[in-house]
């Protein structure tokens, strides 16, 4: 499989799409627009969600995203989940597919979330065979996203980039460089959120997602958790200058999944984010 190229210039700010809104985004003439799916909302077979995408895809390009692959799981993808996909990506024909580096998977188990494991050199050369695989089936590089960290495993052998680079090199996939999940995870754990952007290859990261998060109902602000229900916050802003500083501009995602506002609240967003990115890249053509 070739190695992932970003697509750079192609895509500018995009929304994550929902359902509520899709009259507003089938109608929305914004340049450079462009809107992300979670995958298993769509592995059905035809209906109006579909119909709708068909519709949207058009004139503005689509990103899958998923949620449900458990890529970093010890067993291998399952197989009616990955030919679900592969008929959403043929169908959909979309600019990105990106994923996340979790798993939610074992056995016969489902879990409703994404789980963290232990960073071993066992379990990075089991992700980059499921990540082959996958992209294999799809024939196309996938993005893998980072997580979101709330407590300190035991038993890694490897810092997170550091594994992070790893998997790209074995598998020649890229990265969807989540920035507020870095900033979840350093304020949680410890570490420095610019140098985790810093020590990321940066010829790897196709996509950027900005969300909001909030802190913890008990905890308080000790303990931050990625909820995608609010707006995006000025530490996330301030690193995403960052992000972009070092990278250049790469196609950028508001995320919202719940609290989820009115489509014009999303696109005053989706502006602000743009006002960010324009000015990175009149930077670098100065």
């Amino acid at each position: 499989m070739p190695a992932f190229t970003p697509p750079v210039g192609s895509l500018t700010v995009g929304l994550g799409l929902k359902s509520p809104h899709y009259a507003e985004a089938l109608a929305c003439s914004a340049a450079g627009l462009w809107f992300e799916i979670h995958a298993e909302n769509y592995m059905v077979d035809g209906g109006a969600r579909l119909a709708w995408l068909d519709a949207i895809r058009r004139d503005k390009p689509l990103s899958i995203h998923g949620v449900g692959l458990s890529l970093a799981s010890e067993a291998r993808p399952d197989p009616d989940h990955l030919d679900r996909l592969c008929d959403l990506v043929d169908g959909l024909e979309p600019a990105l597919v990106s994923e996340h580096l979790a798993w939610s998977r074992h056995g016969d188990v489902y879990h409703p979330d994404l789980l963290p494991f232990p960073r071993t050199r066992a379990r990075l050369a089991c992700i980059a065979d499921n990540i082959d695989e996958v992209q294999t089936a799809l024939g196309r590089p996938i993005l893998i996203e980072n997580p979101s960290l709330y407590l300190a495993l035991r038993g890694h052998e490897m810092a997170e980039t550091e594994f992070l680079t790893e998997i790209v090199a074995r598998s020649g996939c890229g990265l969807l460089l989540d920035v507020n999940n870095v900033h979840v995870t350093t304020h949680n754990l410890g570490g420095d959120a610019r140098a985790y952007i810093d020590a990321l290859p940066a010829e790897a990261v196709g996509e950027i997602h900005l969300a909001g998060h909030a802190p913890d109902e008990r905890l308080g602000d000790a303990l931050l958790i990625d909820s995608h229900d609010a707006p995006v916050s000025n530490a996330v802003w301030s690193l995403y200058d960052h992000a972009l500083a070092r990278l250049g501009p790469r196609p950028t995602l508001i995320e919202r999944d719940g609290n989820v506002p009115d489509f014009a609240v999303l696109m005053a967003e989706r502006d602000r984010a743009l006002v960010h990115y324009d000015a990175q890249g009149a930077r670098l053509h100065a």
